[in-house]
């Protein structure tokens, strides 16, 4: 259990110096950002308590706000996404379940069920923290363009970063 809450804690630390120190310094055009800090979130074991999750994406959030000093919009983002985790795990949950004491990743998971999960979610975030950005619907479309173009940057970071950091070998 001590072994878990330190890996966690250590990819916690890991995500949020890279995302503070190379990720947000990368805006291609001004107008894509990759917002990986949202791995943390994503590999969270499937029996974590839904308290927990929300606990976690707001601390995960805040923190990436305070050194980016943008004011709450990640944390309301993040914790809208560890709001809709659990859901979005139950729709596209096996027939048999999960097993306990098993994380989401391509290796356990498959990179099917891995990339439905992670598109779902990173599109969820990237969508609320654009649109609490602007805070109009009146620019919806190019709002809308943008959340998508991150996403997809963001999960082809989540991805790249899954297979090389992948142990063993990947489920199909």
């Amino acid at each position: 259990m001590i072994n878990k809450i330190v890996g966690n804690l250590f990819r916690f630390i890991f995500l949020v110096i890279v995302q503070i120190t190379v990720m947000d310094n990368i805006q291609l055009n001004g107008y894509l950002n990759p917002f990986i800090y949202v791995v943390f979130i994503l590999m969270l074991p499937f029996e974590t308590p839904g308290w927990l999750l929300l606990l976690l994406g707001f601390i995960a959030g805040i923190t990436i706000d305070i050194f980016a000093g943008t004011g709450g919009i990640h944390a309301a983002a993040t914790v809208f996404m560890a709001f809709c985790r659990p859901r979005i795990i139950r729709i596209i949950s096996p027939r048999d379940g999960y097993e306990a004491e098993t994380k989401p990743s391509i290796n356990n998971m498959g990179i099917r069920w891995f990339l439905t999960y992670s598109i779902t979610l990173v599109l969820l975030h990237h969508t609320a923290l654009f649109f609490i950005e602007s805070f109009k619907l009146s620019e919806f479309l190019p709002v809308f363009l943008r959340a998508i173009q991150s996403a997809a940057l963001t999960l082809l970071l989540i991805v790249m970063g899954s297979f090389l950091f992948a142990r063993g070998k990947v489920v199909e």
